[in-house]
């Protein structure tokens, strides 16, 4: 039977013989090393599915007349340019079966015209983008070719703890295969606390170093299972933060994105912010404040947008939305979640509180514009 003991314990051992000059040779194969750790074994799982991503778009210069540029400029600069001009652009992905569907962010293959995949193996293989969607930043990419391709295998978000090991894959700054580590730092981080108003996304933060070129590419876990899609990094004095897209968000837009191409998401109408019974008893105590919050947690409605679903269901700015679809609302993102779940066209009850009275509301959901 093979002994094994922790390395720090080993190191132990082989200083107090070396001190003693006992020979190590003694020990023969009694003490079995692990050569490789856990991140490794991890690696090895998903590392032959995690694909570079070049893209190219044409973006048409800004023409100048000649006749308006001085002379001298005209020998220094040379001739004014017309047309159009090629901007490429880099991320990661990552290969989620074996039709060859590849996972990225929607930023990374957006409105692009070219799309060139590359494999472990260094094998280029032209892509097609099957459908983006920039509400939660998950395209899907195709990808054809007469060799095996690698899938990686897929976690579940939902069962992340804070704490839990994040591997990320990628290449950043086109350095392929590159591989950091860090751990699970925070778990439904609202994307709109970050300045993304246009989007519906809980984000996993990590402190794994996410950099430019990684986008796109796996968060992964002890295991070697894909469990979030790194997306942003926001850096600053100290150490940098790192957010993914989590697996299980991600599988569900994919699937919509294979079936039809695009993914439709309904909309009320609305901007809200959070309140809690402490901000509203400060609001309240002011005496310059001109309205009377309740002092109760929920999604208070700053504004409404002119001929939105919300404006039709008479929603009024300073609502407090407390309850949706019979579901207690502590905060805007509670009621995204429900309005993310609900059918386009069909009713979606509300309670809000308005003047101390509370209210019910009947609202039917229209698709995002610009979406659909």
């Amino acid at each position: 039977m093979t002994l094994r003991l922790p390395k720090y314990f080993l190191a132990l051992i082989f200083a107090f013989l070396s001190f003693f000059q006992v020979p190590i040779s003694t020990l023969g194969s009694e003490l079995d090393i692990e050569e490789h750790s856990f991140i490794s074994k991890a690696i090895r799982q998903v590392a032959p599915a995690v694909v570079r991503i070049d893209t190219e778009r044409k973006i048409e210069r800004e023409q100048f007349d000649p006749t308006l540029i001085d002379p001298l400029l005209r020998d220094l600069l040379g001739e004014p340019g017309y047309g159009a001009e090629k901007e490429r652009g880099q991320g990661s992905g990552v290969v989620i079966d074996n039709q060859g569907h590849v996972l990225t962010n929607a930023h990374v293959v957006e409105n692009v015209d070219f799309v060139r995949v590359t494999l472990p193996d260094g094998n280029e293989i032209d892509g097609t983008v099957i459908g983006t969607d920039p509400v939660t930043d998950i395209a899907l990419v195709e990808i054809n070719s007469d060799e095996k391709i690698n899938a990686a295998p897929l976690g579940d978000s939902e069962a992340l703890e804070v704490g839990d090991w994040a591997i990320a894959l990628g290449t950043p700054y086109g350095l392929e295969r590159t591989v950091t580590l860090g751990i699970v730092s925070s778990l439904h981080r609202d994307i709109n606390s970050l300045g993304f108003s246009d989007k519906r996304l809980d984000l996993i933060q990590t402190d794994a170093a996410i950099n430019p070129g990684n986008s796109g590419g796996p968060l992964v876990n002890a295991k070697g299972e894909v469990i979030g899609v790194n997306t942003l990094v926001r850096s600053g004095p100290g150490a940098g933060l790192g957010f993914a897209i989590p697996i299980n968000l991600a599988t569900g837009v994919l699937s919509q994105l294979l079936d039809y191409g695009e993914v439709i998401h309904p909309y009320l109408g609305v901007q809200l912010i959070s309140l809690t019974a402490r901000i509203a008893k400060e609001h309240n105590q002011d005496p310059n404040s001109l309205i009377e919050l309740p002092e109760r947690s929920g999604a208070l409605v700053q504004s409404v947008l002119p001929d939105s679903p919300a404006e039709k269901a008479g929603l009024r700015r300073g609502d407090l939305v407390i309850f949706a679809q019979g579901k207690e609302i502590p905060d805007p993102q509670s009621l995204l979640e429900e309005v993310e779940q609900a059918d386009i066209g069909n009713s979606f009850e509300l309670t809000v509180l308005r003047n101390k009275k509370e209210i019910r509301l009947s609202i039917k959901p229209a698709a995002l514009p610009g979406i659909s």
